[in-house]
């Protein structure tokens, strides 16, 4: 069994570790900020956003540079938090307002405490999480390279595994009473579809991160409404030789699809949202049409721009037609200075573009949102340190900005 244990010296916090009090709270704790409470009716503050994924402890240590073979080297940093896709996303949007209640499954264990502990200090709701009296709890070891900005990660999954009999019926119902939307990460795919079918039966819109390809994915997928993907998957899930290509295929696989989001890291994103004909709707292919705009982006702005197409026919070849607008985002251009680590950018991301969903936000609007979202986490180490709060004066000024011209 895995135990938490002291912070060495160089690391960036002085908080101990101790199994016996439980101190893990403490350390999450003293990161808390007030939220910033707004009452509009447009505002969707206090909607309740289910999730069923995946949680972890990150053990994240930062080093000048990637080690070779062999190689000793010490760390810049340290940091121990909680993790997981799920996880993040939904302390993602705790902070931002949001009511977030997540499945999932950890052990009896010192890091499945620490789990709970600081879910439900940001204000998750951890009742629908399984508690294993035997077992590990899930855990990440995350190097840091401060040199590329990049990071690594290496993942060790909980055991016993979660099934579906470990959510009884009453359990699903109570979750999902009163949700607004309902968000899966791709893992624990059996438990994952019981939830999504259930969903779906209370026309509950769901959205799929769908990071990579994973077992019991595609059945999670037939049944979305929205999906968001890491760079790779799309070509990969449908062994189109382009991006806009592969887009164009997805709307056509899945039918429900009202839009698909592609992250590209500080290249930003391309969304493509299922659009009626209009009267005057040409056909355009889809790799012309993301070059023309990819020509129009404005590299000199720092702060996350949206441009988009007319609705439009596009065409991908030898794949079909559909009825879309593409759009282009901009990611938030980071000084290397201020630029600590990505770990995590994609969760927040998906929790913003999940929050903009539930605040009716336009397209446009949603993605510079994310992108804003995910360039405040990047400047801290690990995934949850970073997420930004409601009353952050970045967040809070473009929500309520957005909320008062809705009104």
């Amino acid at each position: 069994m895995w135990n938490l244990c002291a912070v060495i010296p160089n690391a960036s916090s002085t908080f101990t570790f101790s199994v016996q009090h439980h101190s893990l709270l403490n350390f999450f704790n003293r990161r808390r900020r007030p939220r910033c409470r707004v009452t509009m009716s447009s505002d969707p503050q206090n909607a309740v956003v289910v999730g069923c994924g995946g949680v972890s402890i990150d053990f994240l240590a930062s080093v000048a540079a990637y080690p070779k073979p062999d190689d000793k080297i010490r760390t810049t940093n340290l940091k121990v938090q909680g993790g997981g896709n799920a996880g993040n996303a939904l302390t993602c949007l705790a902070r931002l307002g949001l009511n977030p209640r997540l499945i999932s499954k950890v052990a009896d264990d010192s890091q499945g405490r620490g789990i709970l502990d600081e879910l439900r200090a940001d204000g998750v709701d951890t009742s629908f999480i399984v508690v294993s009296k035997e077992g590990t709890s899930p855990f990440t070891y995350i190097i840091v390279d401060n040199q590329t900005k990049t990071r690594t990660c290496i993942h060790t999954p909980g055991y016993p595994p979660m099934i579906p009999d470990n959510l009884p019926k009453s359990s699903l119902l109570s979750a999902l009473d009163g949700a607004k939307i309902a968000y899966f990460d791709g893992r624990l795919p059996d438990t994952a579809l019981l939830v999504a079918q259930e969903a779906v039966k209370k026309n509950i819109p769901i959205l799929i991160d769908a990071e990579r390809p994973r077992e019991g994915l595609d059945d999670l997928l037939k049944l979305a409404d929205y999906v968001v993907c890491s760079a790779k998957f799309p070509k990969a899930w449908t062994e189109a030789s382009t991006v806009p290509q592969a887009l164009v295929s997805m709307l056509l696989m899945l039918p429900n699809i009202k839009f698909v989001i592609v992250t590209l890291g500080k290249d930003g994103c391309i969304m493509l949202e299922r659009r009626v004909d209009g009267p005057s709707a040409e056909e355009v292919d889809a790799d012309t049409l993301l070059e023309s705009l990819e020509l129009k982006r404005n590299k000199s702005l720092s702060t996350p721009t949206c441009i988009s197409s007319s609705v439009a026919k596009l065409k991908a070849e030898r794949i079909g037609t559909v009825s879309a607008k593409l759009y282009v985002g901009t990611a938030e251009s980071i000084p290397q200075s201020e630029l600590v680590d990505t770990t995590g950018a994609g969760d927040a991301f998906i929790g913003a573009v999940i929050y903009a969903i539930c605040a009716k936000f336009t397209p446009e609007t949603m993605l510079s949102f994310a992108a804003n979202v995910a360039g405040a986490k990047c400047r801290d180490l690990g995934a949850r340190s970073g997420l930004p709060y409601r009353a952050d004066p970045r967040i809070e000024s473009f929500i309520l900005e957005k909320l008062i011209t809705s009104s």
